[in-house]
């Protein structure tokens, strides 16, 4: 199985929906909740960690770009 750090950011945002629709599903149980919120909680970081690298990257593209 590939590391969270080795998928691509698709395939990050399609584990968050996954996390997030088990919380929807007939699996759903309250004990795991806790776990299962943390580990949605991490993933959403690292989304959010490759969405700011990308912006930063193409502000930099624009920048260069328009001189």
């Amino acid at each position: 199985m590939m590391e969270k750090s080795e998928l691509t950011l698709n395939q990050k945002i399609e584990k968050l929906d996954e996390k997030v629709e088990w919380f929807y599903s007939d699996s759903f149980k309250l004990d795991e909740a806790t776990n299962k919120y943390k580990e949605a909680i991490g993933l959403a970081k690292e989304i959010e960690k490759d969405l700011n690298s990308l912006k930063n990257e193409i502000e930099v593209l624009t920048e260069d770009f328009s001189k």
